[in-house]
Order: C-alpha cells, then sequence, then structure tokens
C-alpha cells in the first residue's frame, strides 16, 4: 500500500513540477552555458555537490553504505544533478556543431565531457552497489525523488530560473516536491 501511495505522491508532484516550471532559455553557444556554469551560486552548488559526495565516498560508505541505501543514493543524486547540467553542455555543442558552428574547438566543451564521463561512472558504480544493498523497489523511488529534486536545484541555481516566475509557480513548485 505504501509503495502505490508513494507512486502517486512522486506521479502527482511530478505533474506539478512540470506544469509550472519555467520557460527554458535558449542557449547559442557553450561559452553561454559556461557563463551560467562560472557563476558563484553554481561554482558554489558544485562544489558543496562534490565535496559531499566525496565526504560520502570516502568516509560514510566505509561507515554505513551497507546498512544505510541513502549514502550510495546520495552520491548518485549529487553526481546526477552535476551530469544533467553537463550533457546539456554537450548536447547542445553537438546540436551546434553539426548546424552552425564546431563547438568542439573550444576548452569548455571538452571540460563538460569529462564531467560527464566521471559523474557517470561514479553513478554506475554506487547505484549498481545501491541496488545490489538493497531492494531495487525501495531503491528506484528515493533515487528518483531524489536525483529530480537535486537536477531541478541546479538547474534554478545556475539558470537563476525562480527571478522570472512568479509567487503562485514557486508555490506549485515546491508543494510538487513536498
Amino acid at each position: 500500500m505504501f509503495g502505490v501511495v508513494g507512486c502517486i505522491l512522486c506521479v502527482v508532484g511530478s505533474v506539478g513540477i512540470v506544469l509550472h516550471a519555467p520557460k527554458e532559455r535558449e542557449i547559442n553557444s557553450v561559452g553561454e552555458i559556461w557563463h551560467f556554469a562560472t557563476q558563484p551560486g553554481f561554482i558554489v552548488y558544485s562544489c558543496v555537490a562534490v565535496v559531499g559526495a566525496l565526504f560520502l565516498i570516502f568516509w560514510a560508505v566505509k561507515r554505513s553504505g551497507h546498512r544505510k541505501m541513502l549514502v550510495y543514493i546520495a552520491i548518485c543524486s549529487l553526481m546526477g544533478s552535476l551530469t544533467v547540467i553537463s550533457v546539456k553542455a554537450v548536447a547542445i555543442a553537438l546540436k551546434l556543431s553539426f548546424s552552425e558552428s564546431n563547438q568542439f574547438i573550444y576548452v569548455q566543451t571538452w571540460f563538460f565531457i569529462f564531467v560527464v564521463i566521471i559523474c557517470c561512472l561514479v553513478q554506475l558504480n554506487y547505484l549498481n552497489k545501491a541496488l545490489d544493498s538493497f531492494n531495487t523497489a525501495v531503491v528506484s523511488p528515493v533515487y528518483y525523488v531524489m536525483f529530480t529534486i537535486l537536477t531541478i536545484l541546479a538547474n534554478m541555481i545556475m539558470y537563476k530560473d525562480w527571478v522570472s516566475q512568479s509567487a503562485t509557480q514557486i508555490a506549485t513548485q515546491l508543494c510538487g516536491f513536498v
């Protein structure tokens, strides 16, 4: 019964978040994404995510990773939020390279590719550990919720999405999170 209620709440919350999501910005170059990624707010978020993941990997996993599923899931979700940002940058680089100008001549594009590779490897490793150690029916919804929340948070910080939203939209998104 709790699984059914949990799934329904996830779907309702996701629909609420999607319906009141801010309009996406038009990005015309990897340099533009790099500009957003090097803003102080996102640099702080990135550092907190990486330091948090490293703390979990080198301290919490050894102490309680085999007993507490959230340790593995938090590592995956923190890295996943950075993966999504970087994958978007690589996708834009590919799109622009095929249509207008080669974006692979810029160091920033290769930096984003490097981040995607490292974060994906870390995610896969710790998601597999979580799935090996705990019930898939429990791991999947918890990972979905934590990954979604951290990814939306990372995007909001990087693109400053809340600036263009009304109080009603922000309140509805917060209710969707809850």
